[in-house]
């Protein structure tokens, strides 16, 4: 038995999984976001430390038995967040997210004091990264930053709370811009540019290796027979990759979810250019990965959804199955600004081309298609960077639309593949990882792929219209940034 666990921004995810890979139990508890100024992101670490102890509790409670039997834990947990310590390993200040953009003016000094930062981290730094938070504080609360003796992403963090090992992995090392991620190594260079030395920093692993043992006090507590191990595990997308089976260089999906993936694993490092692509380490040893993200994917549609006052399948149902044409309507999506290609976290959204005879179903419409621009422009990222695929996996609750897949395949020029399962998400991947570690088997035979169940091929007919269509909006951000900006 294993035990995998997602350390996400709503709440954490517990599930409980068997020898034959099946999920015997899921468990979420919520966590909020305190939000005090305008751009922040917050949560107190204790929070992750309460909801993880209730999930296990809950699977304990279902499945006493099989949970007593666990060998293995793993973790995946949101990127980019800075957990700082003090001397006595106590947490000096709230965890700033990886939606926090406060630190957008560090972002500028981190660049200038190294400038080697893209070709050694792969990333363009952006005020989502752990680094430039830390800046922030080092300027703006200068006792804490001197204070300061460790360094932890938030799931990091939790292992250490839960085994006394202050150790990272290398898929979640690379979202805080202090990786060699070409060299799965931190960078002296890049600390020093945030006044930090090694000696801030955790101990770096593969996903797959082991990473600690559960104190005795929780083995106890949940009536485990032994202690399970821990796996180095995963950042959230690498650990909703490991769960995909996408491990091996040339696999790929794209995630319709609250915000939008384009991911495409790799054999080798490959700087991320400056597009606003995402060079990462794998959670799996002597391999990468490269991402596009879009913020406001599937969150578009519920956006529009409040406002309108339609259920979200209320909305859908008005459409057809397939697109007919382009929406003479172009919605811009940077609902929550924009990661890739623009790296504009103040962008704002807006719907352009509106007139007397606009419908409702047009503008619903619209917001499918900007979506998928968005995503169009990840993936142009993604070829420029070296990263070109031609069929891809399609998840998240936005690919449960046939008319959203039919035009994102369309738009993107791809083949896009449904799957009977593939919602398991990070807590899945993280549970994968802990039977690696635990068993000691290999990548390729715990890591399958879900089974494919259906096939959206582009619409030949309307690939040259939705061109001209991406066309036009991609015209659409410079005009939005100097009205911004004005």
């Amino acid at each position: 038995m294993f035990i995998g666990m997602d350390v996400g921004t709503s709440g954490i995810k517990a599930v409980l999984v068997d020898e034959a890979q099946k999920v015997l139990a899921s468990h979420t508890e919520k966590l909020t976001v305190s939000r005090p100024h305008e751009g922040w992101s917050e949560q107190d670490p204790e929070d992750w430390w309460v909801a993880a102890c209730k999930a296990i509790d809950a699977l304990h409670e279902k499945f006493p038995r099989e949970v007593g039997a666990v060998r293995g834990i793993g973790l995946s947990g949101q990127q980019h967040g800075a957990v700082l310590l003090g001397g006595d390993n106590k947490v000096l200040r709230p965890c700033m997210l990886w939606n926090d953009t406060r630190a957008e003016t560090e972002c500028n000094v981190f660049e200038r004091r190294f400038p080697q930062s893209r070709q050694i981290t792969g990333n363009i730094a952006m005020p989502g990264f752990t680094a430039p938070k830390v800046m922030w504080v080092a300027r703006h609360e200068p006792d804490i930053f001197g204070r300061t003796r460790h360094v932890l992403l938030p799931k990091a963090w939790l292992r250490f709370r839960m085994t006394g090992e202050m150790i990272e992995d290398m898929s979640d090392a690379s979202g805080t811009l202090w990786l060699d991620t070409g060299r799965r190594l931190w960078s002296d260079a890049a600390l020093e540019a945030c006044g930090l030395r090694l000696q801030h920093m955790p101990e770096l692993c593969e996903g797959t290796d082991v990473a600690g043992r559960l104190h005795a006090d929780l083995a106890t507590r949940w009536g485990m027979a032994e202690r399970p191990v821990f796996a180095g595990s995963a950042g959230d997308n690498a650990g909703g990759a490991v769960g995909l089976g996408a491990t091996k260089p040339g696999d790929a999906f794209i995630s319709l979810g609250t915000s939008g993936v384009v991911w495409m694993t790799t054999d080798s490092f490959h700087p991320g250019g400056k597009f606003a692509i995402h060079s990462f380490c794998h959670a799996v040893p002597n391999t990468w990965h490269q991402m596009g993200v879009t913020l406001s994917a599937a969150a578009s549609l519920a956006w529009w959804s409040r406002v309108s006052g339609l259920s979200e399948g209320e909305l859908l149902a008005e459409l057809p199955e397939k697109p007919i044409a382009p929406s003479p309507v172009v919605f811009a999506p940077y609902l929550s600004g924009e990661r890739t290609p623009h790296n504009d976290g103040s962008i704002r959204g807006a719907f352009i081309g509106l007139s007397q005879d606009t419908t409702r179903t047009q503008m619903t419409q619209a917001v499918l298609e900007g979506v998928a621009f968005s995503f169009r422009d990840a993936l142009e990222g993604l070829a420029a960077s070296g990263s070109i695929f031609h069929e891809a996996d399609v998840i998240g609750g936005g690919s449960q639309s046939p008319l959203w897949t039919s035009i994102l395949a369309t738009v993107l020029d791809v083949t896009l593949h449904r799957l009977a399962h593939g919602e398991q998400g990070g807590a899945f991947g993280a549970a994968r990882l802990a039977r690696i570690a635990a068993t000691g088997e290999s990548v390729e035979s715990v890591c399958t792929p879900p089974e494919r169940v259906g096939a959206i091929a582009p619409d030949l007919s309307l690939k040259g219209p939705y061109r001209r269509a991406h066309q036009r909006y991609r015209e659409i951000y410079p005009a939005l940034k100097t009205i911004h900006h004005h």
